[in-house]
């Protein structure tokens, strides 16, 4: 899908590009940010699709198998390019030159995410994106918060604050990406955030595996199957969903596997899209009754917000909350996560924590990043 510039930008000094690609493993997102009136200014946007032998090559790898250090290694110079090209177009469809930016924040890709044993890993090469970019890059942004003690994600809690927060009214913002993650931002309380279940990561592996296609569009063929209450029950036992925050998941729970052991062979597959529709939509709204009370509104990022069966679903069972995508907030669902890591890249330059222990459960708040010189 090409990218969109949204205006011709005059260089504020204050420009930075953020680079995402997440657990769906769709593709590249970028996003020009200009932080230069304070809130963030979505100048342009850039979206590069994964081809299927890389996307095929990336979730091969998020599990155990032969060789990983090389396949590791490959794959991430094959990143590298894939940002490079998305954050060219970015800022070509903005008219902004490479050296007007700041920096670039990168959080590459999630292969390995084990923060109770100490590690998590993601690969891009961000040498080599400063190298074929030539601009500063700024990476690794999980790795600090679980040196001091906490999950590393969710990362974009504090940039939801930043961007989302209100004098008026307490928010949840919820982000539909591979997996759910929920922030919620009140007046009275600390912000928390975590991860509250799958959300695309299922819907998409059922759909390519029964439609031969990468997502079910708008949730079409699941809202056309029926949800069965027995598999429902089955897939809402997970003991995942009952911990306590702070906590953070990925494939390494929610992967197919996961899903053959909760007993779907028997069942008609559009029959088990219905279900994991309504799976993901549950545990959103349970999450918010558990620990959002008193929220006066839910805000819909990430690709999930596109789909719409799944926000129907939510806005029946968050009723009477108000249910809204964040485009009416000045940034794209698509965008949002993008527009984090250009926040985290501008704390991690100013020397800013970024990190909240609330939400990740560290010994406390802490600058996040490695810098990479252009």
């Amino acid at each position: 899908m090409p990218g969109r510039g949204l205006r011709i930008a005059v260089p504020s000094g204050e420009l930075y590009v953020g680079v995402m690609s997440g657990t769906s493993l769709d593709g590249v997102d970028a996003a020009l940010v200009d932080f230069g009136a304070g809130k963030p200014e979505l100048l342009a946007d850039a979206h590069l699709r994964f081809e299927p032998a890389l996307r095929a090559a990336l979730l091969a790898l998020t599990s155990p198998g032969q060789d990983e250090i090389d396949r590791a290694g490959t794959l991430g110079n094959e990143l590298a390019r894939c940002y490079a090209a998305v954050v060219a177009e970015a800022l070509a469809h903005a008219g902004v030159a490479a050296d007007s930016v700041r920096a670039i924040g990168c959080h590459g890709q999630t292969v390995r995410h084990r923060p109770e044993r100490g590690y998590t890993v993601q690969i891009g090469n961000p040498a080599l994106l400063a190298e074929l970019a030539r601009i500063r890059v700024v990476a690794d942004f999980r790795s600090r918060d679980v040196a001091a003690g906490g999950q590393g994600a969710p990362l974009a809690p504090s940039f939801h604050a930043f961007a989302f927060g209100s004098r008026d009214e307490d928010r949840a913002i919820v982000n539909l990406g591979g997996i759910a993650n929920i922030t919620r931002l009140s007046r009275m309380q600390p912000t928390i955030g975590f991860d509250c279940g799958p959300a695309n990561c299922l819907l998409d592996l059922w759909a390519e595996k029964h439609l031969g296609k990468p997502m079910d569009e708008n949730g079409d063929w699941a809202a056309g199957g029926r949800v069965d209450d027995a598999l429902l029950r089955r897939l809402l036992a997970e003991p995942f969903l009952a911990t306590a925050p702070p906590k953070s998941t990925g494939r390494e729970l929610f992967n197919e596997s996961w899903l053959a052991g909760r007993d779907v062979s028997r069942l008609d597959p559009r029959t088990v899209q219905a279900t994991l529709l309504e799976f993901t939509a549950r545990c959103v709204a349970q999450a918010c009754e558990r620990h959002c009370s008193g929220i006066a509104r839910l805000i819909v990022c990430g690709g999930g917000a596109r789909n719409g069966a799944l926000m129907a679903r939510l806005r029946a069972l968050c009723a009477p909350l108000g249910v809204a995508a964040s485009e009416i907030y000045g940034l794209a669902p698509e965008m949002v996560e993008a527009a984090a890591f250009a926040w985290l890249a501008r704390q991690a330059i100013e020397g800013l924590p970024a990190s909240l222990p609330t939400v990740t459960g560290a010994s406390g708040p802490r600058v996040l990043g490695a810098v990479y010189p252009k």
